[in-house]
């Protein structure tokens, strides 16, 4: 298994691939996100911590997933267009993934390795599940999906 998340690549939404090691030295708080959730409003939180620390080494990776409830059922450019019309998103977001079962992406199956849930479980249990990342490549902490964006700034802050 890797050490760090920098071994892993991904597609950007538009198709493009991106090696996460274009990230080395940043911290990152990688989500899980979809467009008809109740906890979709944390695009805005999230865009905020993006602008506000981005300039300090923050970046945020939005990872769209369908498989809870059905709640990212749109392509790219559906998800494209639903993240920069309702929410100004302008951090990274990638391809559709997805986070758990036999198909899971290889970033989500370390990044779940390397920081459990509650009581020790792998599984991502809902959209906007959080993975706080140091410039190192480690993940520092997991959130879950109720940590709203803006209670993360101070521990973002500390790894600054």
């Amino acid at each position: 298994m890797s050490d760090t998340l920098y071994d892993f690549s991904a597609p950007l939404l538009n198709g493009e691939p991106c090696r996460l090691d274009s990230y080395r030295g940043k911290i990152l708080l990688i989500v899980n996100t979809a467009s008809e959730c109740g906890f979709t409003p944390q695009y805005a939180g999230l865009e905020a911590l993006y602008r506000t620390l981005r300039d300090r080494g923050l970046v945020v990776l939005g990872f769209p997933c369908n498989q809870f409830g059905g709640q990212e059922p749109g392509d790219a450019e559906a998800i494209g267009q639903f993240c920069q019309a309702n929410y100004g998103v302008s951090f990274p977001i990638f391809a559709k993934i997805e986070v758990n079962g036999d198909n899971a992406h290889p970033l989500y199956i370390w990044l779940k390795h390397q920081a459990a849930g509650v009581l020790g479980t792998e599984a991502i249990k809902w959209n906007f599940t959080k993975f706080l990342v140091d410039r190192d490549g480690k993940v520092v902490h997991r959130y879950a999906p109720a940590t709203k964006p803006e209670d993360l700034q101070e521990a973002i802050e500390a790894l600054l």
